[in-house]
């Protein structure tokens, strides 16, 4: 018999995630190694296990993950956004829990691109009056 799956696609700055949820012991392998070791900082593995704490299904799901692009921060953000649509797949009955904590929808917030003629985004060359 085939075994359940859960595909789905998080995104958060310029990182994409693409995430895969089965039922299992809650082993996570981001880019074919344990979290643990892909992101050394506590706040970004904390940040893509936050819909598992609000569902109250830590370690119910083995989770593969392949994200490229974009910072740590970035791509654990991207890693939550591709979990939470996952689990949404999984049992419906999750939409309302992670909708209020605002895991939905993605963040569309992304850096401004460099104009010509300035320095950066907003930021302009020094104006000399003589």
């Amino acid at each position: 018999m085939a075994e359940l799956v859960f595909y789905a696609t998080g995104k958060r700055k310029m990182a994409v995630a693409r995430t895969w949820l089965k039922p299992g012991k809650g082993e996570i392998i981001v880019n074919n190694k344990p979290v643990e070791e892909y992101f050394s900082l506590d706040g970004a593995r904390h940040m893509l296990l936050q819909p598992f704490e609000l569902t109250n299904t830590m370690g119910e799901f083995d989770i593969k993950v392949t994200v490229k692009g974009g910072g740590a921060l970035g791509q654990a953000g991207a890693i939550r956004h591709g979990i939470t649509k996952a689990l949404f797949l999984s049992n419906p009955d999750f939409r309302l829990v992670l909708k209020k904590a605002g895991f939905i929808k993605r963040d569309p917030r992304t850096k401004e691109r460099k104009k010509y003629g300035q320095r950066g985004a907003r930021a302009r060359f020094q104006f000399s009056k003589r």
